[in-house]
């Protein structure tokens, strides 16, 4: 079989950056392999779209590094039958990994042109089980719940709000990046049973704050 030279670049990216920090789940790095991430970068972004950089998607948000992204979704520890709740679809791409590893996927993104360019990506590269809606799920987004795992693609200064917790089936994880910049943890929260939670720290990182997430109240003087 032959390669593209995009191909090749994707592989690098695997192999480089991801593995790198110690992402070995080969389902997800053959769908890291699989997905063309540059088909998902604004326009004008196409030659950065493997680098190890952030790219900005406006409104203040951006596209996370090849190996954030790894890291957030190896964390899920995804199995092919999850229900999965991805909350800031920007532009598509992770919704397009998260496709490949789960059997169904609900994401929610509050900007309407983001929703729409991004719907328009997946419907191109045939990912026909996601749902992708507009909304405000910065505080959950119960519609489809129980989810088997939740990603959340921003940071959330505060904590996630209870209803992310409720919404997680027994056994399912919640994804979050906790903070303000610059000092910000990404979270694992597992639901043990109905009524029993565990968190644990993952790494630190920083990234920009989910819009329209609970931040605290400043006083000015």
């Amino acid at each position: 079989m032959s390669h593209t030279p995009l191909d090749v670049a994707r592989s690098a990216m695997v192999a480089q950056q991801i593995r790198t920090c110690e992402v070995l789940d080969e389902r997800l790095l053959e769908q890291l392999r699989k997905v063309p991430r540059e088909d998902f970068v604004p326009e004008g972004y196409r030659a950065a779209a493997f680098a190890d950089a952030a790219i900005p998607i406006g409104r203040g948000q951006v596209m996370f590094p090849p190996m954030l992204d790894a890291r957030l979704v190896n964390a899920l520890a995804l199995r092919p039958e999850d229900r999965v709740l991805e909350v800031g679809t920007g532009t598509g791409y992770l919704t397009a990994v998260l496709s490949g590893l789960a059997r169904l996927v609900y994401s929610v993104e509050i900007v309407p042109e983001f929703k729409l360019r991004a719907a328009a990506r997946l419907a191109a590269h045939a990912a026909t089980n996601v749902l992708v809606e507009v909304g405000d799920a910065a505080r959950g987004w119960p519609r489809h719940a129980p989810y088997d795992a939740i990603l959340v693609s921003g940071a959330l200064p505060l904590g996630p709000d209870p209803r992310f917790r409720e919404s997680l089936a027994p056994g399912g994880r919640l994804v979050v990046i906790v903070g303000e910049p610059p000092a910000m943890e990404a979270h694992l929260i597992v639901r043990e049973d109905a009524d029993r939670y565990s968190e644990r720290s993952l790494f630190e990182t920083d990234v920009p704050v989910l819009i329209n997430a609970p931040q605290r109240e400043r006083f000015f003087f």
